[in-house]
């Protein structure tokens, strides 16, 4: 088989398993806890998220049906790099399990908290804040990696800078006016994306 047809099979399971992942755990969620409204955020979530959101599905789809479309972003990566990115992005689908199993019913589409939230402190809670953000960019990077589409390595350089920068904030000062000294505290121990307590990520 083709390199290329390997890697674009690759792409479209890690995606497709994550998806079934991930949203059957959300389904569940909503049954048990309910759903916060995504405008419930706010307009300028809802603009960032349509911009990030968009341009990523869009590319996603290309890549799986029209690959060719995509030529001109196309990067000149050592074929041992892809291939180290092809079995990083295969373990992500276990990664969007561990995290969505530890999360449980607290999990949202918003940064909310809702009304019975509880702080999680296990799983791969234990090291990172938000390990739903680090799952979701890993796997970006890694395909975009695979693929050696400079297209898709740019939004996960944008996700980065949203998600550090934006949405992290807000959602942890969500999270602090909800459970205080005792989040401050699991902050400190903790890194947001990366398990490395009080640097950078």
């Amino acid at each position: 088989m083709d390199l290329e047809i390997a890697f674009r099979w690759v792409f479209g399971g890690v995606l497709g398993l994550s998806m079934l992942i991930s949203g059957w755990h959300r389904a569940k969620a909503r049954r048990e806890t309910g759903t916060i409204p995504r405008l419930a955020e706010g307009p300028l979530a809802v603009v960032l998220r349509l911009g990030l959101t968009l341009p990523l599905l869009a590319t996603i789809v290309l890549e799986l049906v029209a690959p060719e479309v995509l030529a001109w972003a196309r990067l000149d990566l050592p074929p041992g790099l892809r291939l180290a990115a092809a079995a990083v992005a295969l373990g992500c689908p276990l990664l969007v399990w561990w995290v969505v199993a530890s999360i449980g019913s607290n999990i949202s589409e918003t940064v909310l908290t809702k009304t019975d939230h509880r702080l999680v402190q296990h799983g791969p809670y234990r090291w990172v804040r938000h390990p739903l953000y680090a799952v979701a960019l890993l796997a970006l990077l890694a395909l975009g990696l695979m693929t050696a589409d400079g297209l898709l390595i740019a939004l996960w350089g944008a996700g980065v800078g949203v998600f550090r920068f934006l949405v992290i904030p807000r959602e942890e000062a969500n999270l602090i006016a909800r459970f205080g000294q005792t989040y401050e505290r699991y902050r400190r121990t903790t890194g947001a994306l990366l398990p490395w307590p009080g640097g950078p990520m």
